[in-house]
């Protein structure tokens, strides 16, 4: 079980971590620091496991991938989205982060709401409801990146001449 997240639109990576923060790469001290602004909160009580539900364009802004190291360093499991910014995209599967795309209507998904997650199936199941939402589905590749922990450790896992070839 997760616990949503809730923001709207255009969530760019000043909020989710102010630049002061960009002078360290230590992944504990920007997920103290992840929304500190914006959601004071967030840090402190964010658990390991839950999800972010955001509308258009979440992760605008710079393409410093600060942003996605603090979100997965707070332990979110996923952030789902109504779209997002391509380089935070880029920036979330390379450090093993899902972030899945949602065509259907999020509007009804609330804060504190809680949900099952499944990167395989792409979707994820509001518990209070049994209503599913369905993502649109990440690559095969993708997943096998993020369940890695992203693009270093999966490479560091497979010879990379069976993947070109």
């Amino acid at each position: 079980m997760a616990r949503v997240w809730r923001f709207e639109d255009d969530v760019n990576t000043d909020l989710i971590i102010p630049a002061r923060y960009n002078q360290t790469t230590d992944s504990r001290e920007l997920a103290q620091a992840v929304f500190c602004e914006a959601r004071p909160e967030f840090a402190s009580a964010v658990q390991p496991g839950d999800i972010i539900v955001a509308g258009e364009n979440f992760g605008c802004g710079s393409s410093r991938e600060h942003a996605a190291i603090a979100i997965k360093a707070a332990g979110v499991s996923a952030v789902i989205a109504k779209s997002f910014a391509r380089i935070f995209h880029r920036n979330a599967v390379n450090i093993g982060l899902a972030v899945l795309e949602c065509a259907e209507p999020i509007d009804h998904i609330f804060d504190g709401d809680e949900v099952e997650f499944s990167l395989e199936r792409g979707e994820f199941r509001k518990l209070s409801t049994s209503e599913v939402v369905v993502t649109l589905p990440l690559p095969e590749f993708l997943q096998k990146v993020i369940r890695a922990g992203g693009i270093v450790p999966f490479l560091r896992e497979h010879d990379v001449s069976e993947l070109i070839a």
